[in-house]
């Protein structure tokens, strides 16, 4: 038999034995401190960060974290703010799992996982006090900017409100305002239109909430799992940490608390906080990159 014969043989029989039997291929893999993917057990997959992607956004911004895809739009529109907040504007955050994210996934069907990461967004972005709303008044108790931050989960494969925090804080903190007045009359004008050189005014973020997942198998924290790894976990914990380490809305836990007692979710938040430095390094040079 041919060296290509034989290497192509050991390809199908390593394939074969890993749908047949994957706990027993990955323990054999972590036995040896390496992960199916080459990565060791602590290490993230590589991280991209894309902005301005979409032309008829008015920002958006595309994130890779390994194969796992999140892609993050914004739309303004002007409306009155609420009578009881007259001095604030508003986020609507909306997350649409993609027929092509993943198998399980039926178009015409709410994904419950993304409702669960809608969830954790906008609590993260609130209890973080990330956005100031008072930030998009225009004209106290007439009007006021309201943005619809649309993120779409392109790709699941593992780590998906990691890839979805990422794309949303990214395509906020890419965000301009235009300049608007509001007449007498009530109509909301653009200062642009008579002075198209007029700057906008960049949305200003007072926190960057990133979240980090990790995983318990066999006893081992696996940092940043796939989805091929997540099917296999006892457990899996997600972590959002803001700039200065601070715990943001509470470890999430699911899978069952097998393994991820106190220790383990100490070690989730210092892996949290070794991650957000790398993260919000690769953003601030994104963002440097397009001014």
């Amino acid at each position: 038999m041919a060296a290509g014969e034989a290497t192509q043989s050991e390809s199908l029989q390593a394939d074969a034995f890993k749908k047949l039997y994957p706990r027993e291929f990955f323990t054999k893999f972590i036995e040896s401190g390496i992960r199916p993917d080459g990565r060791p057990v602590g290490r993230c997959r590589a991280t991209t960060i894309g902005l301005n992607v979409v032309s008829t956004a008015d920002s958006s911004a595309l994130v890779k974290i390994g194969s796992t895809t999140a892609l993050a739009g914004v739309k303004l529109e002007v409306m009155p703010p609420k009578q009881d907040l007259p001095n604030q504007g508003q986020l609507a955050i909306q997350v649409e799992m993609t027929s092509l994210a993943s198998s399980s996934h039926r178009p015409g069907r709410s994904s419950e996982e993304a409702t669960s990461i809608q969830e954790r967004i906008s609590s993260a972005l609130k209890s973080s006090s990330a956005l100031n709303l008072e930030d998009l008044c225009i004209d106290p108790g007439r009007a006021a900017w309201c943005l619809y931050l649309d993120i779409y989960l392109l790709d699941a494969a593992g780590g998906l409100m990691d890839a979805a925090l990422l794309a949303a804080v990214a395509c906020l903190a890419n965000m301009q305002l235009p300049h608007v007045t509001v007449s007498e009359q009530g109509a909301v004008v653009s200062a642009t239109d008579s002075d198209p050189q007029l700057p906008h005014d960049k949305l200003q973020l007072h926190s960057l909430p990133l979240s980090v997942t990790c995983g318990v198998f066999d006893s081992k924290l696996l940092v940043d799992p796939t989805s091929e790894e997540e099917a296999l976990l006892s457990s899996t914990i997600n972590t959002i940490i803001d700039a200065e380490g601070k715990l943001i809305c509470g470890p999430s836990v699911s899978g069952g608390r097998q393994g991820a007692d106190l220790s383990v979710i100490c070690q989730c938040i210092e892996v949290a906080r070794i991650r957000h430095k790398e993260v919000s390094q690769l953003l601030t040079q994104q963002l440097e990159a397009v001014q």
